[in-house]
């Protein structure tokens, strides 16, 4: 439950993809001794999200702790597997935080102040690093279907939300996380020394 006694937002991991540059499935590969795909369940659970969803691809992967959305289409990019993921929520659901399992470096805690701007009425709220707009971010459900509508090839909310400034709360997390992306072996060589 929310602060409120409300119904928590949902959480959802973006997982499908092939990892082209990096030769294999980013789900798949271990950061610290942990496959990136439960470090971001584990991530969005610690920030109070229920249920969490990941929507897979290119891996068939079992996630223990998250209910795993097949995406037949996730060659077409991230905005497929975005649609399939709202698509999937359950009815009801309020508000969903929507992580990149080749984020890492993504914490609890970033995931917690986009769910605190939502309690304080947000309609949109997107991390910002250095200033600029990142990952993760929260949707309230009233947009979840023009989130959908604009997401296309590898677009994931960023065309809804760079359409509709006025409902997006930016909310600083340089203190708390880091949007370095794995994209390449020599990515994760970089962040696993980080992270030791």
């Amino acid at each position: 439950m929310s602060l409120h006694g409300a119904e928590p937002p949902a959480g959802l991991l973006l997982a499908a993809g092939e990892g082209r540059r990096f030769g294999r499935p980013k789900a798949l590969l271990e950061l610290d001794g942990e496959r990136l795909v439960d470090r971001g369940v584990r991530m969005l659970r610690d920030a109070g999200c229920s249920p969490v969803l990941v929507v897979a691809g290119a891996a068939q992967v079992e996630v223990i702790g998250a209910v795993v959305v097949p995406n037949p289409g996730w060659r077409e990019g991230m905005g497929s597997s975005l649609r399939a993921g709202l698509a999937a929520l359950p009815p009801g659901c309020p508000a969903v935080v929507v992580a990149l399992v080749d984020q890492p470096l993504v914490t609890a805690a970033a995931a917690e102040r986009l769910i605190a701007a939502y309690e304080a009425g947000a309609e949109l709220a997107v991390a910002t690093y250095g200033g600029a707009p990142r990952n993760p971010v929260l949707l309230r459900a009233a947009h979840f279907a023009d989130v959908a509508d604009a997401a296309v090839g590898d677009r994931g909310a960023r065309a809804f939300l760079r359409a509709h400034p006025d409902l997006v709360t930016a909310v600083p997390c340089d203190d708390v996380a880091s949007p370095a992306d794995i994209d390449t072996p020599e990515d994760l060589a970089a962040l696993t020394r980080r992270s030791r």
